[in-house]
């Protein structure tokens, strides 16, 4: 793609999907407005900030707003992202988190590629199938494989976040499973985000065993398939190193990078 499409996705990114907001939320989840931030507690996994930009905030306002930030969820005992994007201003962003605790995770990469270029068949071997769950006990499967992947406590909270998704708009997201002989062996999502061009893919890991079969890809067309059968123009993913030159390789282009940072309070660093 020539830059002025990649500077076109990349507004329309900015301007769909970073303050989106669920409606109807899920049970749990609230959404409260602080200045130009939007804040996201009382979800599993832990809360988060959303920002289309931050209205040219610098300094030690800028300070003030992140360190708010990290009253509120100090006062919750709850941990939070705040996910910084490789265009965000002002520059010195990143180095004004690290200095309220934020630790910085893996950079990821947001890709984007026209629904169009990407629907189809993908390459599934024969002893591997897709299919779509919302039972619980598909979603505990699901948040223990992930677990096995990551290992970062996803088996907690993951199926609960999933069950609340489904039960506040069952429309909203598809979840799906690759599985040979009864074992889960990837898991995505795809959430529909109503008023907006975008689809976008979530999950997708696969365990070790299981990679470089196509699987993951057979699991972005399938979910592709189906935004492509609701009208949406455009997919979007948070790409892992791992997953980035498999999307490219499809049809998505890179527009930006994020970095997710983290704060966790206190008193759970000491606890853990």
């Amino acid at each position: 793609m020539t830059d002025p499409d990649v500077a076109d996705l990349r507004a329309r990114y900015d301007a769909q999907l970073r303050t989106v907001v669920p409606d109807p939320l899920p049970e749990g989840l609230h959404v409260e407005h602080d200045g130009p931030l939007l804040r996201f507690t009382g979800y599993g996994g832990g809360g988060g900030i959303g920002y289309r930009d931050l209205a040219g905030i610098e300094g030690a306002e800028l300070d003030e707003l992140i360190a708010r930030q990290v009253r509120v969820f100090a006062e919750r005992v709850e941990e939070f992202e705040w996910k910084l994007h490789g265009h965000d201003r002002p520059a010195d962003l990143g180095e004004r988190l690290l200095a309220h605790r934020f630790v910085p995770e893996d950079l990821e990469t947001v890709v984007i590629a026209p629904v169009a270029d990407v629907a189809g068949e993908g390459p599934l071997p024969e002893d591997v199938s897709l299919r779509e769950v919302s039972a619980r006990a598909d979603l505990e499967r699901i948040g223990a494989m992930e677990d096995a992947i990551w290992h970062d406590g996803r088996a907690g909270w993951l199926a609960d976040n999933l069950e609340a998704e489904r039960a506040a708009d069952p429309n909203a997201i598809t979840i799906v499973v690759a599985e040979s002989a009864g074992e889960f062996v990837c898991a995505g999502w795809v959430r529909f985000v109503s008023g907006t061009d975008f689809a976008t893919l979530w999950g997708g890991g696969t365990l070790p065993a299981w990679r470089r079969r196509g699987i993951y890809h057979a699991l972005v067309a399938y979910r592709a398939n189906l935004a492509a059968a609701r009208g949406f123009r455009f997919l979007q993913v948070d790409a892992s190193s791992e997953s980035r030159p498999i999307l490219q390789r499809i049809g998505f282009v890179a527009v930006t990078t994020t970095t997710p940072y983290i704060w966790t309070p206190p008193s759970t660093i000491e606890e853990g």
